[in-house]
């Protein structure tokens, strides 16, 4: 069974979203028939380098409300993460343009070791305060999730992979994802944000024992709930 999940690495959705996958995975007997891909999808596809400042300000910006306001979002949305084990740290947070880790986790994907690099450019960017645009800093954590230092600075300084991150942004767009994170499972269904663990292993349980039918993964069958996904350069809740 293979389990695509378009997200970015600087969602804070697609971290809790990612942590409750696992969960509906953990102690499901039929948690070794699932293998999955991480598709790339850019919220801010037109962000250049990293974005250095306040990150309320930042936020409040977005969507032009008060600090106040702004805070609060920021205020809901640790509490979330801490709730699954996630340390949201919005306070040394610098967003930046995710294109070349979105690279990185395409050849990730070719050593086999995709999920653990995932993990670390999420932990890295939420938890850590890197500039995950940042050449330097992104293949720290690259290496330190097991990628190769040399193939690592070779990949960033050309374009290997860019034509994998677009054709996966192409994918997205032809099933109309339009926030993250998107689980398709099996090309069959479609569950949009982060889901609760026990609707996630409903929609395994459901694909596992249906009949092969069309690939309807565009098919939102199991409905999010409001400020689940991102849907742009910041998330509000």
């Amino acid at each position: 069974m293979l389990v695509e999940i378009w997200s970015d690495v600087v969602c804070p959705w697609c971290a809790i979203g990612k942590r409750r996958f696992e969960q509906a995975l953990d102690g499901w007997e039929h948690a070794d028939e699932v293998t999955v891909r991480w598709r790339s999808f850019e919220l801010d596809p037109n962000r250049s380098g990293t974005v250095e400042g306040d990150y309320v300000d930042l936020l409040a910006g977005k969507y032009r409300t008060s600090r106040e306001e702004a805070q609060s979002m920021i205020d809901r949305m640790t509490a979330a993460g801490a709730a699954e084990g996630i340390d949201f740290r919005f306070d040394i947070a610098r967003p930046g343009n995710t294109f070349d880790a979105h690279r990185l986790l395409h050849l990730a994907a070719d050593r086999g070791i995709q999920d653990r690099v995932k993990d670390r450019f999420l932990r890295g960017y939420h938890s850590e305060g890197v500039a995950i645009a940042d050449h330097g800093a992104l293949t720290d954590l690259a290496v330190d999730a097991g990628l190769d230092r040399s193939e690592v600075t070779r990949v960033l300084a050309g374009d290997d992979h860019a034509d994998a991150v677009r054709a996966d942004e192409a994918q997205a767009y032809e099933y109309g994802i339009g926030g993250v994170p998107f689980f398709v499972v099996d090309r069959q269904v479609g569950i949009s944000g982060a889901q609760p663990p026990s609707h996630l292993r409903a929609a395994l349980e459901q694909v596992r024992t249906a009949a092969p039918t069309q690939d309807a993964a565009a098919h939102d069958d199991h409905a999010h709930a409001p400020g689940e996904t991102c849907v742009d350069g910041v998330c509000a809740v």
